[in-house]
């Protein structure tokens, strides 16, 4: 399975689906500046999904959080363009709470129906339940709530799958332990720098949830090194961690790898990860990151790397 062009594909969990093991990720299609301090026009946008569709990973997350419905929007473009998703594509998407922060069943209910509109579908094979953080877990979980909706949307057909995709692992652990979910979704929390996710996929891996790990450059920085790009999960990094991944980029360096290639597999690499979410902005960075996907990296650098990760107090938990 390495030969140029081909991705490994691996099981999500328990749903019966098979997977590529890198998945192309939406948030940053939609622009956002505010949070990955940089814009992206519209058309360049809309031709890195082509670039998506004709390629080998036929699987994309989305969110309808993104950019306001502008992510959604760009990737049902594209899909119209080619009839649909391809044979075996696998389009993941998210609902969110609204504009006052409601995250009530009715919410859940209005946001996949506008998901389902900008995206051109009646179904999805994947739903997620989308940051959570933002409401209690017992509110989450009530009666009524959004969970209780989120099962409903499956059992409806309208959603094949169901997962969870958030930030906090303590709150992610959770919901893994609620039994409702099939697919755990954790973002930069999980790489070359943090590990705080550790126990988290531990977790989830052992219940039988299939796990995504979103984010593996950290919003760049462990693609582009901290002098292009000195922020970690969208926050000024901490000169110890600017510093730990100067380290990390020299020690790649020695040994003739692209930094983002071996952010890329520390993620890919983990057997208990079914697919690493990576975002992507130019239609050449499609072909661009599956090379990196599958560029030798010699197995006495991971220690190395290891020794690398920032110190726990550091991580974002």
């Amino acid at each position: 399975m390495t030969a140029e062009g081909v991705v490994p594909v691996r099981q999500l969990g328990r749903t019966g689906l098979r997977v590529p093991e890198i998945c192309f990720g939406g948030a940053v299609l939609a622009g956002m500046p505010d949070l990955f301090g940089y814009d992206v026009p519209e058309e360049r946008a809309l031709e890195t999904v082509r670039a998506v569709l004709r390629g080998p990973v036929g699987f994309l997350d989305t969110a309808a959080g993104y950019g306001g419905g502008r992510s959604e929007r760009i990737i049902g473009a594209a899909l119209a363009e080619v009839g649909g998703p391809p044979p075996g594509f696998l389009l993941s998407t998210k609902v969110t709470r609204d504009a006052d922060g409601g995250y009530g069943a009715a919410q859940v209910r209005r946001s996949l129906e506008g998901s389902l509109e900008r995206l051109g579908l009646d179904r999805v094979p994947l739903l997620y339940l989308h940051d959570p953080e933002h409401i209690p877990f017992q509110e989450a979980m009530a009666p009524g709530g959004p969970v209780e909706e989120l099962v409903r949307i499956r059992e409806e057909g309208l959603a094949e799958h169901i997962g969870v995709a958030g930030g906090p692992v303590g709150l992610m652990a959770r919901y893994v332990a609620t039994g409702a979910f099939e697919v755990l979704l954790t973002h930069n929390r999980w790489t070359l720098i943090d590990r705080s996710a550790d126990q988290l996929i531990d977790a989830a891996h052992a219940a039988g949830l299939a796990v995504l790990n979103a984010a593996p450059f950290g919003g760049g920085i462990l693609a582009k090194g901290p002098e292009r790009q000195a922020r970690y999960a969208y926050s000024e990094a901490d000169q110890v961690v600017l510093e730990r991944v100067r380290e990390i980029d020299a020690a790649c360096r020695r040994h003739g790898v692209p930094l983002a290639a071996a952010a890329i597999q520390f993620s890919t690499r983990d057997p208990r990860v079914s697919s690493t979410v990576i975002g992507v902005t130019r239609p050449e960075r499609v072909a661009e990151t599956v090379e990196l996907s599958r560029w030798p990296i010699p197995e006495e650098l991971w220690p190395t790397l290891d020794a690398l990760a920032a110190p726990a107090d550091l991580w974002q938990y």
